[in-house]
């Protein structure tokens, strides 16, 4: 059976699902993008993603054509259509196409958004056998431009990086600006040294991530002490521990960076217990 996806308002089989050529989310990547799990066929977050949302198309201008409740109707069909009990829904929203391109942004009044929606299973996701050993990462210089706050689809520079990394056996990077570590290609970055969590503090130059706050907010409910603030790549090293979050590998240790062991080498016990009560919790909330 083909899988189902959203395009402008119809649910069609992904094989007869078109945009135009002239989208400019293709040819400019002028858009936004959401990605929310989906755990026992419910989904997790989905208020933070939807605020998110609208923050990142207030940012860039683009109409906040559909409200929570149509956005939560339309995740939860896609759900219930492709049958998806561990997975995702991927949400995309562009500034749609006025039948040419053009460096100047179309009139909005004449141009709607293109807005396309599909769901990934992923069985086993909350067993992730990577959560077990822990992922290898590397350092690479952050390229990107300065509004990463915003969670656009200029994802090309994040993809190089994941590459950078695959080539030298291991599994994601960790960008650094002016000496200091930003986030991972798709995840937020944490150390832990002495019992703290050090993370960098929100600004333009991290994505301000749904799941970061939400596993910030269960530390600190766990009496776990929690510092916002950059952090070297030598301090990672040295750090105890380390991981990454992101909507679909939860919390995820690192234990490995630039080819040296942090900590033990091994998923440490803060990391460990992070992840387990964020996935408690999710699980409780999800709708």
């Amino acid at each position: 059976m083909s899988r189902i996806v959203y395009v402008d308002g119809a649910y069609v089989p992904e094989e007869e699902a078109k945009i135009s050529i002239f989208d400019r989310g293709f040819l400019m990547a002028d858009g936004v993008y959401e990605v929310t799990s989906v755990l026992g066929g419910k989904l997790v977050d989905f208020e933070g993603h939807a605020v998110r949302l609208e923050r990142s198309l207030t940012e860039l201008g683009i109409a906040v054509t559909l409200s929570r409740d149509t956005l939560l109707d339309i995740h939860r069909e896609l759900v219930k259509r492709n049958n998806i009990h561990d997975g995702l829904v991927y949400l995309q929203i562009t500034r749609g196409s006025d039948g040419d391109r053009d460096f100047v942004f179309p009139n909005p009044e004449t141009t709607s958004p293109t807005v396309v929606m599909f769901t990934q299973s992923k069985p086993g996701i909350m067993q992730s056998p990577a959560s077990k050993t822990g992922i290898k990462v590397i350092s690479i210089d952050d390229l990107r431009w300065g509004r990463r706050d915003i969670k656009t689809v200029q994802l090309l520079y994040p993809s190089m990086g994941k590459m950078m990394a695959k080539k030298v056996g291991c599994d994601d990077a960790w960008m650094v600006q002016d000496g200091f570590v930003t986030e991972g290609t798709s995840n937020n970055a944490y150390i832990i040294k002495d019992g703290k969590i050090i993370t960098r503090e929100l600004s333009n130059d991290i994505l301000h991530g749904i799941t970061r706050a939400a596993v910030l907010r269960f530390a600190q409910e766990a009496q776990m002490e929690i510092e916002e603030r950059s952090f070297t790549i030598d301090e990672a090293k040295d750090a105890d521990e380390a991981f990454v979050t992101s909507a679909t590998t939860f919390v995820m240790p690192v234990v490995e960076l630039d080819g040296a062991a942090i900590g033990s080498g091994t998923p440490g016990p803060v990391a460990t217990r992070l992840r387990e009560i964020y996935l408690d919790e999710s699980l409780k909330a999800a709708i």
